[in-house]
């Protein structure tokens, strides 16, 4: 393991997937379930696609953000505010995603 990028832990848990980058103008039905969600930033028209989510990382946010409430209300690991996870992750990417210390890790 790799430890990739780093930001806030906004829901606790840990989740390894494969990483699908999705921007909320585009298509949302591409996320397949179990794949972990990889974008800017959620928010209430991307809901769909987040209940079918292993996990979500984004690019800004924090503990009271929109990616941040919905992953504890739903149970899964978030990581919020890695200011580029967008630009590293690259979708079919194997991860790791702890949601309790706010790690990234790329997996072999």
């Amino acid at each position: 393991m790799k430890l990739i990028l780093k930001g806030l832990g906004a829901s606790a848990g840990s989740a390894k997937g494969i990483a699908r980058i999705l921007l909320p103008s585009e298509n949302l039905t591409k996320l397949e379930e179990g794949e972990i969600l990889i974008t800017t930033l959620t928010d209430p028209t991307m809901a769909n696609a987040m209940v079918k989510a292993l996990a979500i990382v984004t690019d800004i946010g924090g503990i009271t953000s929109h990616p941040a409430i919905l992953s504890r209300e739903m149970g899964i690991p978030c990581v919020v505010n890695t200011k580029e996870a967008t630009k590293i992750i690259k979708t079919g990417m194997k991860i790791l995603v702890d949601g309790e210390k706010g790690e990234i890790y790329e997996l072999d």
